[in-house]
């Protein structure tokens, strides 16, 4: 798995086809025996003279030296997301009707697995791609400055400041004027903050930001990286604290309701608690035996995890094992959230599903069924009990690599709508505060705003590249966007 994966470039993985994959594989795979057997006749033929024989090992050292670079590369592609964690996911579905002899099934294993969606080109719907006009690029500010994808996105929760993250290894924090995007602000210099995660005598390939969220007040920001290490900075950019324990990138990191605990995911299969008064690991929890995807606190002290292994763990601070696990899924579980009550958990998998569980029964109250490929990414939206809207109906959102959205009956676990309106992948979904409106962006380079009520789009915006996450503010009246092609956007939006 790890050998296939060296022989593709992040790129090739966004725009080539699963044949064309296969053949690189295959073809790099050869050149690469050859190589070793060329290497293995001179060893042979040089058996009596030991200091070229050195010179030959300290060419295979060298080989394998980059074959454990290839395998960190890989590392990046493992999932969000990207990159780091989208562009592994993107591999998931590639075709699984190679039916060349076994040893190359062997080899190209990994991506041959991932078939489940096929490859056949994403299902249009026609009728809905006649959506409202784009949105005037009056009505859109652009943020420029990263130099590489911009993967994260977080609008803070007390202030107008967006944060962004970034393969460039840097955060941002952008300030973002109250009032429209009018075109008299759209050339202004938008005030930034750069937060750098790397020293000039590093390696900045590993210290892509792969995830980042405000704490509850607004006055921290926590930053996780592909070097596997989580950052606190203050609001105005300083680096109040690394926090160094995981062993390998992380994909998730969230601060608790309270915000004296931050909750990190990483590659490396576990999730750890950190004390962010002492800055110190408070407990590693390492109960999976794939890597970690997501995490999602419950409450103050407890939160879920879920895993490439299929598996959804329920944990507690100061418990040495999991205190509910969930098993259902038949391929890797992408996110989990609860719902805004902490009652009910739902998660997304690769297995085309999503699952709505209770801590009170082992099997899940709801099988979601209605996708045609993997899901990547679930919300609930703010209604319901423990809401502000606590007499509007509680809905889970659904984003799939078979380029729809579906909005779920979480209590009947049937289907409200099917939003036909993107065609590739979606990423990302945000429901807007009140609840009233959904989110969406996806590597169609579309952003949509959806009427929840209706399940029809009223706003759209076109990027020039995919896009990775959405988020609304505090306020509701903006939506971030931020996109493969470096930019960051922010749409006003007013009903």
């Amino acid at each position: 798995m790890d050998e296939d994966f060296s022989f593709l470039q992040p790129l090739d993985l966004i725009t080539k086809g699963p044949t064309e994959l296969h053949n690189i594989v295959k073809a790099k795979k050869e050149n690469l025996r050859q190589h070793k057997f060329e290497s293995n006749k001179i060893m042979n033929d040089l058996s009596q003279d030991d200091s070229r024989r050195e010179r030959v090992q300290e060419t295979d050292k060298e080989m394998k030296e980059k074959e454990n670079e290839h395998r960190l590369e890989k590392i990046r592609l493992e999932k969000e997301k990207e990159q780091p964690k989208l562009e592994y996911k993107e591999t998931q579905h590639i075709d699984q009707n190679h039916t060349e002899k076994q040893e190359d099934k062997i080899t190209v294993e990994n991506l041959e697995n991932r078939a489940q969606g096929g490859a056949e080109p994403m299902e249009i719907s026609q009728s809905s791609m006649l959506s409202p006009d784009d949105t005037p690029c009056s009505d859109v500010k652009l943020l420029k400055g990263h130099t590489s994808e911009v993967f994260a996105c977080a609008w803070n929760p007390s202030a107008p400041l967006l944060a962004s993250g970034s393969g460039d290894s840097t955060a941002r924090i952008w300030k973002i004027a109250d009032g429209t995007c009018d075109s008299s602000v759209q050339n202004e210099p938008v005030n930034v903050v750069v937060l750098q995660h790397f020293k000039e005598s590093t390696n900045e390939k590993s210290k892509d930001v792969t995830t980042l969220d405000w704490n509850g007040d607004g006055t921290l920001l926590a930053t996780g990286s592909y070097d596997g290490q989580a950052r606190i900075w203050s609001i105005d950019g300083e680096l109040n604290c690394t926090l160094n324990k995981h062993r390998g990138p992380i994909f998730s990191l969230k601060w608790n309701k309270k915000g004296d605990y931050l909750l990190s995911g990483s590659v490396d299969k576990t999730a750890i608690v950190w004390n962010i008064k002492t800055g110190e690991w408070k407990q590693l929890f390492e109960f999976h035996t794939g890597p970690t995807l997501d995490v999602d606190w419950r409450n103050n002290v407890s939160f879920a995890t879920c895993s490439t292994d299929k598996m959804i763990h329920v944990c507690k601070i100061g418990e040495n094992r999991p205190i509910k696990t969930f098993s259902g899924h038949q391929d890797e579980v992408n996110a989990i959230k609860w719902d805004p009550s902490g009652s009910l958990l739902a998660s997304c998998s690769d297995d085309h599903t999503a699952k709505i569980w209770s801590l009170k029964q082992d099997n899940f109250l709801h099988n979601l069924k209605e996708h045609v490929k993997g899901i990547y990414t679930i919300r609930w939206s703010p209604t319901g009990p423990g809401t502000n809207s606590p007499n509007q109906q509680l809905v889970l959102a659904s984003a799939s690599f078979d380029s729809t959205i579906k909005l779920w009956d979480v209590e009947l676990g049937s289907v409200l709508y099917t939003l036909n309106g993107h065609r590739d992948p979606v990423y990302s979904v945000a429901f807007s505060p009140n609840g009233e409106y959904l989110a969406s962006g996806s590597m169609d380079r579309y952003l949509h705003i959806w009427s929840v009520k209706e399940g029809k789009i009223v706003k759209t915006y076109t990027g020039k590249g995919g896009i990775f996450e959405v988020n609304w503010n505090k306020d509701g009246d903006k939506v971030a966007a931020c996109f493969s092609n470096n930019i960051v956007c922010v749409m006003d939006f007013r009903m």
